[in-house]
Formats: C-alpha cells, sequence, structure tokens
C-alpha cells in the first residue's frame, strides 16, 4: 500500500516536471527564472526587506520576526526534514538535462527556497496586508522557479509552502503576549 502511495506520488511529480518542460518552458522563461530563483538563495529577497524594516525604527519589530522565522524555517527545512526524508532531486536522476543554474548539492525535499519564501511571506503579509498579494506572489514565483529549473519536485515544494506557513504560525504563537508565561506556569503546574 505505501509503496503504491509512493508510486502515484512520483508519477504526479514527474507528470507535472515533464508538462512544464513541454508547455511551459520558453527562451524568455529560461532567463528570467534562474533570477527568479537568485532572488530565494539564502533567502536574500526577504533578508533585504527584513534589514529596510528593521532599519526603520516603527517597523524594527515586523523585520526582526521576518529574521527569526527565517531562521526557524530554515532550521526545520534545510537542518532537520531534508535530512530525514533524503529525497534525490530530479535533475540528479536524469543525466541528459541541460541546466539552466547549477546543480544543488543538498536533498530535494521540502524546497528550501520556498519554506523560506511562503514563512516570510506570511509574516510580512500578516503585518502589511495590503501588500499581501505582492508577498504571496513573490513567494509562488520562487516556488515556481524551483520546479521549472528542475531542482524541485511539485510535492517538495508543497511540503515548502505548508512547513513555511506553519512556521510563521508557530512564529506568531509564541511571540504573542504571555505565551511564554503561559508555558512556564504549564510547568510548574505539572513539575
Amino acid at each position: 500500500m505505501r509503496l503504491n502511495i509512493l508510486r502515484k506520488i512520483d508519477m504526479f511529480d514527474n507528470y507535472i516536471l515533464l508538462s512544464i518542460k513541454k508547455y511551459v518552458q520558453n527562451k524568455y522563461l529560461d532567463m528570467l527564472m534562474p533570477i527568479v530563483t537568485d532572488m530565494g538563495n539564502l533567502g536574500i529577497v526577504w533578508i533585504i526587506i527584513a534589514i529596510i524594516l528593521i532599519l526603520d525604527k516603527p517597523y524594527r519589530m515586523i523585520g526582526s520576526v521576518v529574521i527569526l522565522t527565517l531562521i526557524v524555517s530554515t532550521i526545520a527545512g534545510e537542518g532537520i526534514v531534508k535530512h530525514i526524508v533524503r529525497r534525490t532531486r530530479p535533475c540528479n536522476q536524469q543525466n541528459s538535462l541541460n541546466m539552466l543554474i547549477s546543480k544543488p548539492i543538498s536533498y530535494s525535499f521540502p524546497s528550501g527556497h520556498t519554506l523560506s519564501s511562503f514563512a516570510a511571506a506570511e509574516v510580512l503579509s500578516m503585518y502589511f496586508t495590503e501588500y499581501k498579494l505582492i508577498f504571496i506572489g513573490i513567494a509562488f514565483l520562487i516556488a515556481l522557479s524551483r520546479m521549472y529549473l528542475y531542482v524541485h519536485y511539485p510535492t517538495d515544494v508543497i511540503a515548502g509552502v505548508i512547513l513555511g506557513i506553519l512556521c510563521s504560525k508557530l512564529i506568531f504563537i509564541i511571540l504573542q503576549e504571555g505565551f511564554m508565561e503561559k508555558v512556564a506556569m504549564f510547568y510548574q503546574n505539572i513539575l
């Protein structure tokens, strides 16, 4: 049963990647997608936004929350989940691919670019609701670029979206006023 589910996931992943290659790929996107994916390298676009916010005193806390969320999402995805799942990247499955970027050396699941992008975009969207479509749009383009460039499967990207949003929600729960005091009280009562 489990192997059957994994085979169906693999078929879905390969179908989507081949469809992107067949119906979406073109010379213009071949130039654009490496630039889009570079925006997500090390969360650079989100770090730049966070630094700009930190430098503007009224928004300093928001910028700090973005940085904290990026740290937590990186630890969760790159530091933990990737090393548990150890999924090979699609670009490493096919030798005849004409790569538009360097082949990444880390594991594939989940997409770290997607995870950090959706984590940061979610935090920024909570504070700046009027720009939510812009933040989510940037995160979506970065996620799409990872599949277009054949360095992630669709399920890697889906997992990145889910984990990114969960990381941002976790940070918000922890940062809620009184949360840490409630945790301390809980442990005092059981000890």
